[in-house]
């Protein structure tokens, strides 16, 4: 009994030492359990200060921002639904902490002297406060800012965090299924597919119709041969100034050209492509001959006219073109 005895004084200090958890280890426990009931967690000044103060053997992303309409922050009301998206789903895919992340947010209402503390003049900032101690550790323990910078999304920002945490699960984005939306889509669907049907024989003759295909394919020549792609990727003015007070419709040299100048020169070729029809296709047909006549008189005049404006239009762009014709000299 007495060797017993000894046994156990010894044992016991040895044994609270074990049971005793360090303050960061119970710290994140707490906020880990609060996660698991509802993510990310919503902060206060107190809380942010708690969550974020060093030592600390986790990791912690905190979104600051501004969702208040008084505020009129629309990227703040347009990313957070990307980032309740993002915090449910690692959440819910690290039940046992293995990541220690915690995801955190503070509204600029519940955390004015965070704020104010951090210089902040805009939102939404997300901070990622890397581990002081423990085995994933860094060397700076500055918090990591991301860049707010295109398109943001629950997948950009996972990956982002995902570089930040080597060495631990980095649960995917899981997305919940839009019920809704499905009803939606398949009830429309099956209404343009009921409409299509009752249609469908008034619809195919137009689809087989040689006009509409020509018609359509004149359009779209007319277009891009315009420079209407042009003008999209470029993003180009509509129009400029000429430095005298005035507009210039047309861009010298063939590097750049405006807005304006592509619809004109569209209207151009389309009078001439129109003119060119006529006289093969319509003028033939016409049993009058003196109307006949007329009509080619008509359209060759068109024709002489919408060219002459065409190749003074095309000197404009290039200064050493040598051919004219009457009257736009």
């Amino acid at each position: 009994m007495r060797w017993l005895s000894v046994l156990l004084s010894f044992a016991l200090p040895f044994g609270s030492h074990a049971a005793k958890k360090s303050p960061e280890a119970d710290r994140f426990d707490d906020f880990h359990a609060k996660a698991q009931a509802t993510s990310p967690l919503k902060l206060l000044d107190s809380s942010y200060k708690q969550l974020t103060s060093a030592p600390r053997d986790y990791s912690a992303a905190v979104l600051l921002t501004a969702l208040e309409p008084r505020f009129g922050c629309q990227l703040c009301t347009d990313f957070q639904p990307e980032w309740d998206v993002l915090a449910r789903s690692w959440a819910k895919g690290d039940r046992k902490g293995d990541s220690r992340l915690i995801f955190g947010t503070l509204d600029f209402a519940n955390g004015r002297d965070t704020f104010i503390s951090l210089g902040l003049q805009s939102a939404p900032v997300l901070l990622f406060f890397p581990p002081t101690t423990g085995p994933h550790a860094t060397a700076s323990v500055e918090a990591i800012r991301y860049d707010f910078s295109g398109l943001q999304t629950a997948e950009n920002v996972h990956e982002w965090l995902a570089r930040h945490l080597p060495n631990r699960p980095h649960p995917p984005v899981s997305r919940p299924v839009n019920y809704l939306g499905w009803i939606v889509g398949i009830v429309t669907s099956l209404g343009v597919a009921g409409v299509l049907f009752k249609a469908w024989p008034y619809i195919l003759p137009v689809i087989q119709n040689r006009n509409v295909w020509a018609g359509l394919s004149l359009i779209g020549i007319l277009l891009f041969t315009s420079g209407h792609m042009f003008n999209q990727i470029r993003k180009v003015p509509y129009v400029a100034g000429d430095g005298h007070g005035g507009i210039s419709y047309f861009a010298g040299g063939f590097q750049s050209q405006y807005g304006l100048e592509t619809q004109i020169v569209a209207f151009m070729y389309g009078v001439l492509s129109f003119a060119t029809i006529s006289l093969a296709v319509k003028v033939p047909r016409i049993q009058d001959s003196k109307m006949q006549q007329l009509s080619v008189v008509v359209w060759g005049a068109v024709m002489v006219i919408m060219y002459s404006f065409l190749l003074s239009v095309f000197r404009v762009k290039n200064g050493g073109y040598p051919f004219k014709l009457p009257p736009f000299m």
